[in-house]
């Protein structure tokens, strides 16, 4: 399945997601490990943002992570070289028509793509196909409708919904952290678990006011200029202004993310 990626493919996108990734390395992935020998698929691996951190976490497992894009794979192929990261096999791979047979991987792990699927239920139903008995699904997702901020903006939220919407209108979900553990459920695994992982930035963190109210949340607003109508192009600037001032001394940004597990028993 084809699915339009609302952010884009280009060089700015790349480094968002590379930002993103550092930094939030330690609150996502603090406990993305495995037992060793394990071979995990890493499904939808993009540019290998996460690739790079969850990898070099787990040293003696391996890793088959796949995308949807050619242009993707071949970035991510580049970058975990250049950090000479060994155990990470890329391949082109559409997750709704996954060609390893059933039950070939220990563990899957999905980050920051059910958000932009249209059917994310029948994704894992795919996924899950590949998984072998007792092994795990691992989730993480944002979700928009988490964000607060000061100093408050009625035009920064409407920036935001503006992004909710575009994702929506491409049939994916922005606010899809919600929805994890109910699609864990639904997708028929067992023990499932989810934990927020909340984002608080003020002036006492400079690395989060750069890395991510900066360099991610607001970059990632920023970078759908291009998709705003002409009419709404000045109150959507104006509410990207109120979002890069959260980052003043004074201000407070908080966001969560989720994170599921569940067991294939």
């Amino acid at each position: 399945m084809n699915v339009d990626y609302v952010h884009g493919y280009t060089e700015r996108e790349s480094a968002r997601l590379e930002d993103q990734a550092n930094c939030l390395n330690e609150l996502l992935h603090a406990d993305s490990l495995f037992p060793k020998g394990s071979t995990i698929l890493e499904a939808g691996c993009g540019v290998g943002a996460q690739t790079k951190i969850i990898a070099p976490k787990n040293p003696d497992s391996k890793f088959v992570s796949i995308d949807i894009s050619p242009e993707s794979i071949v970035q991510a192929d580049a970058l975990i070289k250049s950090l000479h990261i060994q155990n990470v096999e890329f391949q082109t791979g559409d997750i709704f028509d996954l060609h390893f047979p059933e039950e070939s991987f220990d563990h899957v792990f999905v980050c920051f793509v059910l958000e932009h699927l249209p059917q994310p239920l029948d994704a894992l139903l795919k996924l899950k196909k590949v998984l072998k008995k007792g092994g795990t699904l691992t989730l993480i997702e944002g979700d928009h409708g988490s964000t607060f901020f000061y100093p408050e903006s009625t035009t920064a939220q409407a920036a935001i919904n503006t992004q909710v919407r575009l994702q929506s209108e491409n049939g994916g979900n922005a606010n899809i952290g919600r929805q994890l553990y109910p699609l864990l459920l639904r997708s028929g695994l067992k023990k499932c678990c989810v934990s927020p992982r909340m984002v608080y930035v003020d002036s006492s963190k400079p690395d989060f006011v750069e890395g991510f109210i900066k360099n991610t949340f607001t970059a990632m607003i920023e970078g759908i200029k291009e998709k705003v109508d002409k009419k709404d192009a000045a109150s959507f600037d104006q509410g990207v202004r109120d979002l890069y001032r959260t980052a003043q001394a004074d201000g407070v940004f908080c966001y969560t993310f989720f994170k599921g597990i569940g067991y294939n028993i």
